[in-house]
C-alpha cells in the first residue's frame, strides 16, 4: 500500500482552499482540546486545594502511598504537569529523587485513567456540559461550586475540540489514509516510524493527552482503522511527554534535573519493553474491546501500568541508576528540615522550623547577590536562578505553612504556641524578601534595556552599590541569627537592628544626595526613577530583616534543649467560645461617620 501512497495522493490532490480549512480546522479542534485539558484540570486542582500538597508532604516516604498520590495527580493535572510540581518541589528541598520517582510513576499511570474517561464517545454531550459548566461557574457565589463549573465546562471544551477534529478530517480520510501508512505497528520500520512522529508532536505541544486525542479523533474520522496503526502513536507519546519536565528542569539543581530525566528514563524504557512485547499486545488488547478507540486507550494503561508497578520494587536502585548515568561534581543540594516524624516532638519540630527559616534566607541571600552583577550588564543564566530561587522560596513558604498547621495540632506548651507565630510571621518576612529581590532584579533587566539614559554619575552609583552591600551585610546576620543551637537569639537580634540603623543612615544621605543632582539636571529623570526604585527595594528588604529581629527579640523566641526529645501529649479537648452576633459590629460600622 505504501509503495503507491505517491501515485495515490496524485490521483486524489486535494483543493488549497480545502487543505487550508482543514489545517486550521484540525489546529482549532487541537487548540480547544488542549485548552479544555487545561480548564479541567486548573479546576479540579483548585477544587481539591492544598490538600493534594499536605498528603503529597507526608506520604511520598511510603513508594505505595507515593504512587497512589501520584496516580491521583496525573488523573487531575496529567504526568507532565506533575512532573514540573515535582522537579520544582524538588529543587526546593522539599522531596528527594527517591521520593519523588513513585508519584511520578503514578502520575504517568494517573493519565491513562484520564484518558480512559476520555475515550468514551460523550463529544454529543460537549454543548451540554460547557453550558451547565458556564452556568455553575457564573451563578455560583462559593469559588469551590465555582471551580467545578470550570472543570465540567472544560470537559465539555476537551470533548468539542475533538469533535471538532474528527469532523474536519472525515470528509478527507480518503486522502489522509495513504499518507499514514507508514504508521504501522506490524513493522519494525513503520513501528519506529510512528513513535519518532508521535514524539515529535508531543513534544511540540507537550500533552501526551493532546497526542492521544488526535489519536482518537483519526479513529473517529476513520483514517485509522486497526489495532496496529495506533500502537506506536501511543508509544510515541509517553516519550514526547517528557519534553515539559526536562524543560521545566533546565537551570534547577542537579537532583531536580535528575527527577525529569528519570522521568524521561522510565518512559523510553517503557516503549521498548511494548516494542519487544508488540505482538503478545496485538493478541491480548484487541480481547479487552471491540471499540478501536477503547483498544487504544486500554493500551496506554496496560504499558504504563505494567511497567510502572514492575520498576515500583526497584526505585531506590532505580534513583541511584538515575545518579550514576547524570553525575555531578557538586554536592546535593540542602535538603528541607522540615520532617513530618519531628512532629510528634514540637521542641524538635520547631527547630527544625528555625533552620528552614535560615535555609531560605540563605538562598534569598544568594539572589540578592547575584543582583550585584546584573546592576552592570544582563546574564541570562543568573536572572533564571533568580527567577528559580524565587520560586523556590514560594514552594518553602507553602510547606512551612503546612507544617506549622500540622504542629498545632500537638499539645504546645504557652512558649512553643507564641513561638509558632513568631516563625509563621519571619516566614511571611522571608518570603517578601525574595519578592523584592525579584523585584530588584526585574529594575536591572528593564533598566539595561535603556541604557544609556538610566546611567548615573560614579558617585551617586557608588553609593547606591555601598547602600546594596549593607543590605546584604543585614540579610547575612539574619542567615546567622536564624541557628537553633544559639543559646541567646536577642543578641544576635540586637546586631541587626544596629546594622539596620546604620543602613538607615546611609539610605537617607544617598538619597538626599541624589535628589540634589536630580534637581540640578545632573542626571535624566528615567535615571531617577530607577535609582529611587532600586533603593526602595533594599530599603524594603532592610525593614523585613528589621521585623524579624524583632520577633528574636520576644522572650519567647528561644529553643529549650531539655525537652528537644519530649513526646508531646494528647491535646486536651478545648471548649470553644461562644459565636458572635455579627449584627453587633455591623451595626458599629454602619454608624461611623466614614460609612
Amino acid at each position: 500500500m505504501c509503495e503507491s501512497a505517491l501515485l495515490y495522493v496524485k490521483e486524489i490532490c486535494m483543493d488549497p482552499n480545502d487543505l487550508f480549512f482543514l489545517i486550521f480546522a484540525v489546529l482549532g479542534g487541537l487548540a480547544l482540546f488542549i485548552f479544555g485539558m487545561n480548564v479541567m484540570t486548573d479546576g479540579l486542582k483548585k477544587v481539591a486545594g492544598s490538600g493534594l500538597r499536605t498528603i503529597l508532604a507526608r506520604t511520598t516516604r511510603n513508594p505505595l502511598a507515593g504512587i497512589s498520590l501520584g496516580t491521583v495527580l496525573g488523573f487531575l493535572v496529567h504526568s507532565s504537569a506533575t512532573t514540573v510540581m515535582l522537579v520544582g518541589f524538588v529543587n526546593a528541598g522539599l522531596m528527594t529523587l527517591i521520593e519523588a520517582i513513585p508519584t511520578m510513576l503514578g502520575a504517568n499511570i494517573g493519565t491513562t485513567l484520564s484518558m480512559q474517561v476520555i475515550s468514551f464517545k460523550l463529544d454529543k454531550y460537549c454543548f451540554f456540559a460547557i453550558a451547565i459548566g458556564f452556568i455553575i461557574n457564573m451563578a455560583s457565589p462559593n469559588m469551590k461550586t465555582k471551580n467545578i463549573g470550570r472543570a465540567i465546562m472544560g470537559f465539555g471544551l476537551l470533548f468539542l475540540g475533538m469533535r471538532t477534529m474528527s469532523e474536519a478530517i472525515k470528509p478527507h480520510r480518503e486522502a489522509l489514509a495513504p499518507l499514514l501508512c507508514r504508521v504501522d505497528g506490524s513493522s519494525l520500520g513503520g513501528m519506529l516510524f510512528g513513535v519518532l512522529i508521535a514524539t515529535s508532536i508531543t513534544g511540540v505541544i507537550q500533552s501526551s493527552g493532546a497526542t492521544i486525542g488526535m489519536c482518537y479523533a483519526l479513529i473517529s474520522a476513520g483514517v485509522f482503522t486497526n489495532f496496529q496503526q495506533v500502537y506506536p502513536i501511543v508509544l510515541g507519546a509517553h516519550i514526547g511527554t517528557c519534553a515539559t519536565g526536562l524543560l521545566g528542569s533546565i537551570g534547577t539543581n542537579i537532583e531536580a534535573r535528575r527527577t525529569a530525566i528519570s522521568h524521561l528514563v522510565f518512559n523510553i524504557a517503557n516503549v521498548l519493553m511494548a516494542i519487544i512485547a508488540a505482538p503478545l499486545f496485538f493478541k491480548i488488547i484487541p480481547m479487552t474491546s471491540s471499540d478501536l478507540i477503547h483498544q487504544t486507550a486500554n493500551l496506554h494503561t496496560a504499558v504504563i501500568t505494567s511497567a510502572a508497578l514492575l520498576l515500583l520494587p526497584f526505585s531506590r536502585p532505580y534513583a541511584r541508576f538515575i545518579t550514576l548515568i547524570v553525575p555531578s561534581r557538586k554536592a546535593p543540594p540542602q535538603p528541607s528540615f522540615l520532617d513530618n516524624k519531628l512532629l510528634a516532638r514540637p521542641e524538635k519540630a520547631i527547630a527544625a522550623g528555625i533552620q528552614e527559616l535560615q535555609r531560605v534566607a540563605s538562598i534569598c541571600a544568594q539572589s540578592l547577590r547575584l543582583n550585584a552583577e546584573l546592576l552592570f550588564k544582563s546574564d541570562r543564566k543568573i536572572i533564571q536562578t533568580i527567577k528559580l530561587n524565587e520560586k523556590i522560596v514560594n514552594e518553602i513558604k507553602t510547606s512551612m505553612r503546612i507544617y506549622i498547621k500540622s504542629l498545632t495540632s500537638r499539645y504546645l506548651s504557652r512558649r512553643q504556641a507564641i513561638l509558632l507565630q513568631h516563625l509563621d510571621h519571619c516566614m511571611s518576612d522571608i518570603e517578601r524578601i525574595g519578592d523584592h529581590i525579584d523585584e530588584f532584579c526585574d529594575l536591572s533587566i528593564s533598566r539595561n534595556k535603556m541604557m544609556p539614559d538610566t546611567l548615573v554619575d560614579s558617585e551617586s552609583f557608588e553609593r547606591l552599590f555601598n547602600l546594596y552591600k549593607k543590605s546584604l551585610d543585614v540579610l547575612f546576620l539574619v542567615i546567622d541569627s536564624l541557628n537553633p543551637d544559639k543559646q541567646d537569639f536577642q543578641e544576635t537580634a540586637r546586631r541587626i537592628m544596629e546594622a539596620r540603623d546604620e543602613y538607615m543612615k546611609m539610605s537617607l544621605d544617598a538619597k538626599g544626595e541624589f535628589f540634589s543632582k536630580l534637581a540640578n539636571h545632573e542626571v535624566t529623570p528615567i535615571a531617577g526613577i530607577y535609582y529611587s526604585e532600586y533603593t526602595s527595594a533594599l530599603d524594603r528588604i532592610v525593614r523585613h530583616s528589621k521585623t524579624i529581629a524583632l520577633a528574636e527579640r520576644q522572650p519567647d523566641f528561644w529553643i529549650k534543649r531539655k525537652k528537644l526529645d519530649k513526646v508531646a501529649e494528647s491535646p486536651p479537648r478545648q471548649k470553644h467560645p461562644n459565636l458572635v452576633d455579627p449584627q453587633d459590629f455591623l451595626d458599629k460600622l454602619q454608624s461611623e461617620s466614614i460609612l
